[in-house]
């Protein structure tokens, strides 16, 4: 984001300049007021490619404790977001410790008959679930060092969609900056195993994981160049000051910024 902002910036619009989905990770820790969602589809109003992924609350796939009504107010959410196009999927994140056995299978089939009408992306990293396949939800493709060698990655395709979680590789001998920070020869990798598929696919969401020095920007940068044919990325300055190996790639130039932060409407939280 911008090193100066006014109030009445819209991060997400700013967001959407240069990207099309972002992955909702406060819905896993709270059930977000309908306004809030509304709010986010005014901003994007004159926004074509765009949509959310919702994360689903920690209630309902690591405490496996929710209620009726918590369960209404997530559907509510997700209506609004569907009724204008603008819902990707209800990702279900589940905790290691989520094995394949009859109980949680038995336990995902409820969820997936509660949210029957949505897409749905699971997530599950035990590796009694390596090789499962399911007619009604997309399974997560994970790459996670936590995982490695315990939950291979590979890019899964169900029901004609790829669902990418990529939370970077550990290096060792890295600064704290540089921690999970992909190497352009891993994203390489990533980006042909990921064209490879394109023949089996419809839609392929690819999430970079959020961290505090901005790596998964940077790399979601450097993966949508590589993706479309090394062409010129549109990118703010600020990433590329923070990430220099970002020039090579980046179309701005110091010319190009100028008004770039001025939000085009004043929104209100009302």
């Amino acid at each position: 984001y911008p090193f100066s902002q006014s109030k009445e910036m819209s991060w997400i619009r700013f967001y959407a300049r240069y990207f099309n989905v972002v992955e909702i990770n406060a819905t896993y820790y709270s059930f977000l007021n309908p306004g809030i969602v509304k709010s986010w589809l005014y901003q994007l109003n004159e926004v074509d490619d765009f949509v959310f992924t919702y994360k689903l609350h920690q209630n309902f796939t690591h405490k496996k404790n929710y209620t009726e009504e918590q369960a209404n107010a997530i559907i509510q959410n997700l209506d609004l977001l569907q009724k204008e196009e603008r819902l990707g999927g209800l990702l279900l994140q589940f905790p290691y410790s989520f094995a394949c056995t009859d109980d949680n299978i038995d336990y995902l089939r409820q969820l997936i008959n509660i949210f029957e009408t949505y897409p749905k992306f699971v997530e599950v990293k035990h590796p009694t679930w390596v090789n499962k396949r399911a007619k009604s939800i997309t399974i997560c493709s994970i790459d996670k060092p936590e995982l490695d060698g315990k939950y291979p990655f590979r890019i899964t395709v169900s029901n004609r969609t790829v669902y990418l979680r990529l939370f970077g590789r550990e290096q060792k001998d890295s600064s704290e900056k540089e921690r999970f920070l992909y190497s352009p020869g891993e994203l390489l990798e990533i980006e042909h195993d990921i064209k490879k598929i394109y023949p089996e696919v419809d839609k392929i969401f690819v999430i970079m994981k959020k961290h505090d020095h901005g790596n998964g920007l940077a790399n979601a940068f450097e993966m949508m160049h590589y993706l479309k044919k090394t062409k010129m990325i549109n990118m703010p300055q600020s990433i590329v000051q923070a990430y220099p190996r970002l020039q090579r790639i980046s179309k701005l130039t110091e010319s190009d910024i100028s008004g770039l932060f001025t939000p085009d409407v004043t929104i209100s939280n009302n």
